[in-house]
């Protein structure tokens, strides 16, 4: 299986280019969606994906969530990435 790459690359341009993400900056409240950050939140999150994600999506295929007694069992690896991604 090939690991996950995030399309970085098209998503940029998406949010730069279509979105208009400078101009976006400029507005009251969000100064801080300035491109660097964004890029840097980018970054970031394809890591997590790669990193933490990837590895598990085969058993979130395979076993699934359950629902039992009103408590809900995900898959082998989801509590631990979750609790990465907080």
């Amino acid at each position: 299986m090939s690991a996950y790459v995030a399309p970085l690359k098209d998503m940029r341009f998406v949010l730069n280019e279509l979105a208009g993400l400078a101009e976006v900056a400029k507005l009251p409240g969000f100064e801080e969606a300035a491109p660097d950050t964004v890029d840097a939140i980018l970054e970031e999150a394809s890591k997590f994906a790669s990193e933490v994600l990837d590895p598990i999506n085969l058993s979130g295929d395979q076993e699934g969530s359950i629902l039992s007694g009103g408590e809900v069992r995900t898959p082998r690896g989801f509590r631990d990435a979750y609790r990465k991604f907080c």
